[in-house]
């Protein structure tokens, strides 16, 4: 890492982080499926993700799915799934490869709606290519087999090492507190319904507990 951004975070903290980033990652092939959702968030790698998948000839539609929320409401304000339209438009993917879901609030909706999505446009799923930020992959594929079980489900995401994406992000507490807040949804919710159990492995747990003691926080659900 640049060593201006090894004055925010310690090496244990890095490492650490490490355990949970490549936890979250699901570690799938991509192939081809069905349809694809691209899950909306600040992430404009979801976008990219999607253009190239398509071009590669792993779907023949994507949703993009999302409307906005106060951590994406300036950098997209017509909306997430707007904003990815436009860009993997400008990529070369064609206007009638992508299907707008512009009301979702929540990774639940993000499933639920842009399932409601495919129905209306008459295209039948049996596999699914889930196309999120890295670090959302376990929580998108936990939500999409509690609420739609019968689909094959394939994950995917832009390539990037936690350093890349750091780097690409800019500012370390908050990636850190992010992928804190996505482990604690995956662990906290199951037992709210939303979506399937996730083994987490010890050595994944106690890191997570380690940087939450540290205070990265902001992104758990029901702190402050």
């Amino acid at each position: 890492m640049p060593q201006h951004q090894q004055r925010q975070i310690t090496d244990e903290q890095f490492h650490d982080a490490t355990l949970i980033w490549d936890y979250h990652l699901m570690g799938h092939e991509p192939r081809p499926c069905s349809a694809a959702i691209g899950l909306g968030s600040h992430d404009l790698g979801v976008a990219i993700t999607a253009a190239h998948l398509h071009r590669a000839g792993l779907f023949p539609v994507v949703v993009f799915s999302g409307g906005n929320s106060p951590t994406t409401r300036a950098r997209f304000p017509r909306g997430e799934a707007v904003h990815y339209r436009e860009h993997a438009l400008r990529l070369g993917t064609p206007d009638e490869a992508i299907l707008v879901e512009p009301r979702a609030a929540n990774t639940g909706q993000n499933i639920t709606f842009a399932r409601e999505t495919l129905t209306e446009a008459g295209v039948e799923v049996e596999s699914l290519l889930l196309i999120s930020k890295p670090y959302m992959e376990r929580r998108a594929y936990a939500t999409c087999r509690k609420l739609w079980p019968e689909a094959e489900i394939v994950c995917a995401s832009e390539p990037l090492g936690l350093p890349d994406y750091l780097t690409s992000i800019g500012d370390e507490k908050l990636v850190i507190d992010m992928l804190v807040g996505d482990l604690h949804r995956v662990i906290e919710y199951p037992k709210r319904g939303f979506a399937v159990e996730q083994h987490v492995p010890a050595d994944v747990r106690t890191a997570y507990e380690r940087l939450l003691a540290a205070g990265f926080d902001s992104r758990v659900v029901g702190v402050r």
